[in-house]
């Protein structure tokens, strides 16, 4: 953008060099992961910072590790990582589907998990409600010390975060669960979708619902659970024109956001539909 001038590039090895780094620089810094965000800026009329610190020659944030307890991602693991590391986790189904279809191929290459879920004015990142369902955690950094959130209340403080802080991994809990990831993109809206539906799934030996985790993104400000469809399905079979039906009845829930590709009316519309789909997914498998 005319006038501006980025004085800054830091290429930190560690993440306390990172931390360090962001602390110096203040409200003058921020991180750098993938850049699909930044580099869009300018069509969103929004300045450059002055600096910027890169999160590529941090070996930790690139990595993918398994327990039996977790799977822990680093932050600036990309989607199309995720789709190679976790396609053979059937828990996971829902996240690979979310990273798989997100964007576009170049996007995907490129895009981070710690871009994702710390861009606070992108309210369609499709992994958000994909970890959303899986009960993710996030590990954060501070100067003050390490700490461990649920992605819920992450996305509730993000923004009220001091500025030197780093998303360092999410930890995904490994259960017995089924999940599928459902989204509606508009042509005109380019590669993001007006509404998504990820679910997760817990399944009894009689093939009924011990309990579903329903999560919501791209609908309002903040993607979130879908607490009173998840009360009203638990116990149920697994039937997705049947929790189809509950969702018209519970849609009201929510308050569409209104945007330049559709109104709000319509991202809440869609939500019913968005939920077959995930459980007729669940139902294939």
């Amino acid at each position: 953008m005319q006038g501006q001038q980025i004085t800054g590039l830091h290429k930190p090895e560690t993440v306390a060099e990172a931390l360090a780094a962001l602390s110096d620089l203040g409200g003058g810094g921020t991180v750098m992961a993938g850049a699909t965000w930044i580099m869009r800026a300018p069509f969103r009329r929004e300045p450059m910072k002055p600096a910027y610190v890169s999160l590529a020659q941090i070996p930790e944030l690139h990595r993918i590790a398994f327990t039996q307890a977790h799977v822990r991602i680093g932050s600036a693991v990309t989607h199309a990582q995720l789709v190679r590391e976790l396609q053979a986790i059937p828990e996971l189904g829902g996240l690979v589907s979310a990273a798989g279809d997100s964007a576009n191929p170049a996007v995907r290459q490129a895009a981070t998990v710690g871009g994702n879920l710390c861009t606070a004015d992108f309210a369609a990142a499709d992994l958000v409600p994909a970890l959303l369902c899986q009960d993710a955690e996030v590990e954060i950094l501070t100067m003050e010390g390490r700490q461990f959130l649920s992605l819920d209340a992450f996305l509730g403080l993000r923004e009220r975060l001091e500025r030197a802080y780093l998303l360092v991994s999410v930890l995904v809990p490994r259960r017995p669960l089924a999940s599928a990831h459902a989204r509606l993109p508009l042509r005109k809206a380019g590669d993001y979708p007006v509404a998504i539906v990820s679910v997760a799934v817990e399944r009894r030996p009689d093939g009924h619902m011990r309990g579903a985790a329903i999560a919501v993104g791209s609908v309002e400000a903040v993607a979130r659970r879908w607490r009173g469809l998840e009360r009203a399905v638990a116990g149920l079979p697994l039937d997705a024109s049947r929790i189809h039906q509950l969702a018209l009845d519970l849609a009201d829930e929510f308050v569409g956001r209104d945007g330049p590709e559709v109104p709000g009316w319509y991202r809440v519309k869609v939500l019913p539909t968005l939920v077959r789909r995930a459980f007729a997914t669940l139902q294939q498998h």
